[in-house]
């Protein structure tokens, strides 16, 4: 079976879950896990999840959230055992062209600092930072971490 990527629904939210929360759990300078179901369910509410199935499983999400003439895309996560693939690269591509039928001319995606590892891989798919802001998430910092919120746009 190929891969596909499609619109997620609610049935997706447990599948979706164990990605999202495989992948970022590198991110050991935060508390808790990334993702619950409600925050996805709110989410949901606001914009669009877009997943890739890789034989039926799935294996990637991204989130979409179209604001006027610009979009947000968030929570991009490939599990683990797919890293390294071309899978970020299609499913941020799906995410752009949803993006432009909506009307957005430009695509915003934040990184938090400590991840120094993703501006590269952003800029790669055509992004460019464009401004940092102050430490941004639903999670909170572990004690002594210090962390601030960096702004990559790419023009639709």
């Amino acid at each position: 079976m190929p891969i596909e990527i499609r619109i997620a629904n609610a049935a997706d939210i447990p599948a979706m879950l164990g990605v999202i929360n495989a992948a970022f759990a590198i991110e050991t300078f935060l508390e808790g896990q990334r993702a619950d179901a409600a925050r996805i369910e709110e989410m949901m509410e606001k914009g669009k999840f877009f997943v890739v199935l890789d034989n039926g499983e799935i294996v990637a999400s991204i989130y979409v959230e179209p604001r006027g003439e610009r979009s947000l895309l968030a929570m991009l996560a490939v599990h683990p055992k797919k890293q390294g693939s071309p899978l970020a690269f299609r499913l941020a591509r799906a995410a752009e062209a949803h993006c432009r039928e909506q009307g957005c001319k430009f695509a915003d995606i934040t990184v938090l600092s400590q991840r120094t590892e993703l501006p590269p891989v952003y800029e790669r798919f055509g992004y460019r930072l464009t401004g940092t802001k102050e430490f941004e998430s639903t999670q909170q910092l572990k004690d002594g971490v210090q962390c601030h919120t960096l702004l990559l746009t790419k023009e639709l």
